[in-house]
């Protein structure tokens, strides 16, 4: 154990498997407390790296590291993203045939995995492995779903606190993004880990730009928030399954590629919905709020809330899944007082009623901020900011006050003169003297104030009022028809001379680019070259684009421009693996982008400066250490060079048997180009180079 904590060893691992120079925050600190067998709690946002803390003394525990984890979507990615990386892991569920289950519970006995993902309700069928024999480390996900006190609380998880009990040795390390105190002691307690070590990470995800907007005309809002951002993904954050399909189609209409997301989906429809979207092949999904949960797709860009989510958990946990890769993000929130009243009715006879109202205020006072959001939304997690943030609206556009003393006044005589029975809306129309069916039926056009602001538009007196509710200076009364009531302030103002100080509303005027703007865009900057190489590669492979590199990793090889494999393995998110896999077509991109912008050499040469290497009789090996290359790339230059027509004797490196293999598995694949579908197809037995190796034979022949 004293050999995995040494600090080199872990270094070594981070950048082998995870490519990764450093550790971020309290990740060593973290990872070392799992190694030396201590339980631990690690609370730490969305994006911020929980997943290495488990995922990494995996890879350095002699058994098997059991991860909880609440849904098969979460699963298939963690799972996907680490055999991406050269680690063993799997999942195992109900969607499993009993001979996929077995040959799983067998490499758990036999330790060829490092991680095997379940879910509470199959844990069952992992019972006769839950010995200490086998399990090394026990790693619960989203562990906020444990307890009633969070914001999405499972049952299911409640059953955990035996674990502990079964495997009293073996350290449990409990992860989430969103817990307060009080969730966080009752994790404790319920996986009966009194003594775990806390690690309470900042919340400050400082990349991501928060803003919030009254909800007027907020589809068409929508759409030219996104049009502004073309080839960009997001999500729309929705309450009801209605307002899904409604977005979803109005952003189709305009051009944009949308699907929309929600329970009455099928499991068919919804797993397509999911992974077009994780595949890149959907730009937009409008959703209700299960959607992705635990989906590591680090190039959201954006998330927008459609409605006011129900507490501020939930909001931080949403917009967390944009911006997984560090770079900028934007956080856009709708609210309007109608998604406060929906809210409150779900609530209502709820077995913790008062609670979720409680959190709803919270999360209504965030809303309606007038000093700096981030503030806010950092200090109910306990972390106080001293200086303003500067990237959220607030800080960016400061409200500016004006004396509304007037405007107030007419406001509140107006719900005194209607018997404090009539609600925001109705109101207005009083003031603007409107004579729809309500004013005319219930004969308020008699009422004194009538007509008194019909100079003033609907949509300014709606934000004046909201003003007056938010300062206390009149309340809605949600069980009378969300009437509007007077409060102890009214009689000040009215009467007393009290001032009330309001700010307009800001008009959201988002200037789309002009075509010549849109010339100017980038479309062949080298960062665009390689998102499309990663695409490319991603169907060939059939994993989502971001498992191969996500975009700040682009962003890092379109600044440094890495020429060899050595300076390729110094970009941040490159490890040992990648580049043995994925260098090779990367560094020769780079090269042809750079040839076709300045005199450098051209993509072909580093091929050729290996088949230089060749005809002088070196051996791969030989040529490996010379170009302080790894051997799969140069056997990739050597199968190149093959198919360009140069003089290699293939057969030096490959049987004619490999080659008919390769042929028949070639056939019954459909002629895929995925080397990650002939890696299967072999049951993992035939090398990558190997299989490159073939195709080439067997493309040249079929040429």
């Amino acid at each position: 154990m004293a050999d995995t904590l040494n600090e080199r060893h872990l270094q070594t691992a981070l950048k082998t498997y995870f490519g990764y120079d450093n550790f971020r925050g309290q990740q060593q600190h973290i990872i070392e407390n799992v190694l030396t067998g201590n339980d631990t709690l690690v609370i730490m946002p969305t994006g911020g790296g929980k997943s290495i803390c488990f995922q990494l003394p995996a890879t350095l525990l002699k058994g098997v590291t059991l991860v909880i984890s609440p849904l098969i979507a979460l699963m298939k990615d963690q799972v996907d993203g680490l055999n991406a990386n050269g680690i063993k892991a799997a999942f195992f569920n109900s969607s499993q045939d009993a001979s996929e289950q077995n040959e799983i519970i067998n490499s758990i006995i036999t330790a060829e995995l490092k991680l095997i993902y379940v879910a509470p309700e199959s844990l069952q069928g992992l019972e006769n492995i839950l010995k200490e024999t086998y399990i090394s480390c026990i790693a619960i996900d989203e562990a906020h779903c444990i307890s009633s006190w969070g914001h999405d609380f499972r049952p299911s998880y409640q059953q955990l606190g035996f674990l502990k009990k079964t495997l009293p040795n073996t350290p449990i390390i409990a992860l989430t993004a969103t817990a307060d105190k009080a969730t966080r002691q009752d994790i404790i307690e319920q996986l009966r880990i009194p003594n775990a070590q806390q690690f309470i990470s900042s919340f400050d995800r400082k990349n991501i730009e928060l803003e919030v907007r009254p909800a007027d005309g907020r589809a068409n809002q929508i759409i030219r928030f996104i049009k502004q951002r073309p080839n960009e993904s997001g999500i729309v954050y929705c309450l009801s399954r209605k307002n899904t399909e409604t977005i979803a189609k109005k952003l189709n209409e305009n051009g944009i590629n949308t699907d929309a997301y929600h329970a009455g989906l099928s499991f068919n429809d919804r797993t397509r919905v999911q992974e077009d979207f994780i595949f890149d092949k959907t730009q937009v999904v409008c959703a209700t709020v299960a959607f992705g949960m635990g989906i590591d797709k680090s190039n959201v860009r954006w998330v927008i809330h459609h409605n006011m989510p129900k507490n501020i958990e939930g909001y931080y946990q949403e917009i967390g899944r944009s911006g997984r890769d560090g770079l900028k993000a934007n956080a856009l929130l709708f609210h309007s007082y109608a998604d406060v009243i929906q809210l409150r009715k779900f609530a209502s006879g709820a077995s913790n009623e008062e609670v979720q109202i409680a959190k709803l205020e919270r999360m209504k006072q965030f809303s309606e901020a007038t000093t700096c959001r981030r503030k806010i939304l950092l200090s109910y997690f306990g972390e106080l900011l001293e200086d303003n943030c500067g990237n959220c609206d607030v800080c960016k556009n400061p409200p500016q006050f004006f004396d509304g003393t007037i405007f107030a006044q007419k406001i509140l005589s107006t719900i005194k003169r209607v018997k404090e029975q009539e609600a925001t809306g109705t109101i207005i129309d009083v003031l603007r003297g409107a004579r729809n069916a309500t004013i005319l039926e219930k004969a308020l056009d008699k009422v004194k104030t009538f007509g008194i602001g019909n100079d003033v538009s609907w949509k300014h007196w709606q934000h004046y009022t909201i003003q007056l509710i938010n300062q206390g200076m009149c309340e809605i009364a949600f069980h009378k028809n969300n009437a509007l009531r007077l409060t102890e302030f009214s009689n000040k103002i009215l009467f007393n001379g009290l001032k009330v100080f309001l700010t307009h509303p800001i008009e959201i005027k988002e200037k789309l680019k002009t075509t010549k703007e849109a010339k100017r865009t980038p479309s062949n900057s080298l960062f665009e070259r390689l998102r499309k190489l990663r695409y490319k590669i991603a169907l060939e492979e059939n994993i989502p684009a971001y498992l191969i590199f996500n975009d700040a990793t682009l962003k890092e090889m379109e600044q440094l421009r890495p020429m060899s494999a050595d300076e390729f393995l110094t970009i941040s998110g490159v490890g040992q693996r990648k580049l043995e896999v994925y260098g090779d077509e990367f560094i020769a991109e780079i090269l042809d982008f750079m040839g076709s912008k300045i005199k450098k050499p051209k993509k072909t040469e580093t091929h050729l400066l290996t088949y230089e290497l060749y005809k002088s009789g070196l051996s791969i090996e030989d040529i490996s250490i010379k170009r302080k290359l790894k051997t799969p790339t140069i056997y990739s230059h050597i199968a190149k060079l093959y198919f360009d027509g140069k003089d290699v004797n293939i057969y030096d490196f490959i049987s004619k048997s490999d080659v008919e293999a390769v042929h028949q598995a070639k056939i019954e694949l459909s002629n895929t180009q995925s080397l990650k579908e002939y890696f299967e197809y072999f049951n993992e037995q035939m090398d990558y180079f190997k299989i490159r190796l073939a195709l080439s034979v067997i493309d040249k022949e079929e040429r």
